[in-house]
């Protein structure tokens, strides 16, 4: 048995993901023989088989499967600790990458944003909203480095820390027969069009907190990826649509919408950070944290 390599792995990957080895070549600046004489030292070399053909396609075996997701894990860590070490060298900072599993909050994150800069001159922001295995596998695999969540899922090694609260408000507009009432019943929302983000029912606290509980679902849904849009459709009577109370009051100077609280009590919220606990002690990304709370 040899020894397991990170070409190895790279090689794994780029043949899964480009799906052939003429594509997985160019992305690894092989030639097709080149890759095919590194694929059988693979083999070679571990001693084990990690690809069968099917006709033209090569198919991962039961070890090729295993090897590609320890691939997916492992080659973002080190393209991480390459990506630092360089930072480090050219006398940077670093890269802060944020997940966000909230999509009304980017308002809220330019305004924590844009004084954090000012602050750390050099220290970058990305933001992403897809990942790979979920926000959380993407804090373990080095995704990102700090998740934006209202929804936390306490593990080991991960922190989380609540930066705001606010509470879910369903919005109606100026047409809309409930407009004037002062809170809403999950049975009052059968007959509605529910405008949402593109995000499963599951994931919806309209859905988890309020309708399904009550074993309602409303007349249709549709989902909406921009904040903006959703709003003119509901401003427009086209549904009705789940937002933070926040979110409402800023967009109110530029649409006329109806906030109203959800069941008598209502939905009360809290957006949390998360980030890994090896990670407390990088200065900045602390101090994002603090930036956030204040904010």
């Amino acid at each position: 048995m040899g020894i397991l390599e990170r070409s190895h792995l790279a090689i794994i990957q780029a043949v899964a993901r480009e799906g052939s080895l003429t594509a997985a070549g160019m992305r690894l600046n092989l030639t097709q023989p080149a890759l095919s004489h590194a694929i059988r030292k693979i083999e070679s070399q571990l001693d084990v088989k990690i690809w069968r053909r099917e006709g033209r396609s090569l198919v991962l075996t039961q070890a090729g499967e295993w090897l590609l997701s320890l691939a997916n894990r492992m080659l973002p860590q080190f393209e991480l600790a390459e990506k630092r070490l360089e930072q480090f060298a050219n006398g940077e900072r670093g890269t802060l990458r944020i997940g966000m599993e909230c999509h009304p909050c980017y308002q809220w994150l330019l305004k924590v944003v844009s004084p954090y800069l000012e602050q750390w001159p050099k220290v970058d922001v990305d933001v992403r909203q897809k990942f790979q295995f979920g926000g959380i596998g993407a804090l373990f695999s080095n995704e990102i480095d700090i998740l934006v969540t209202p929804d936390p899922l306490y593990k080991p090694g991960l922190k989380f820390t609540p930066v705001f609260d606010y509470e879910l408000v369903l919005v109606v507009g100026p047409q809309h027969p409930l407009r004037n009432t002062k809170f809403i019943l999950p049975e009052q929302l059968a007959g509605e069009t529910l405008i949402t983000y593109p995000v499963p029912p599951e994931r919806l606290d309209i859905y988890t907190q309020f309708l399904q509980p009550a074993g309602i679902g409303p007349r249709q849904q549709k989902q909406i990826e921009t904040t903006d849009i959703m709003l003119v459709m509901v401003a427009h009577g086209r549904g009705v649509a789940a937002l933070p109370g926040w979110l409402v009051e800023e967009y109110a100077p530029r649409f006329e919408l109806h906030p109203i609280k959800l069941g008598k009590k209502g939905i009360a919220k809290q957006i949390f950070l998360g980030y890994r606990e090896t990670d407390e002690d990088i200065h900045y990304l602390r101090n994002f944290i603090e930036f956030a709370a204040t904010s």
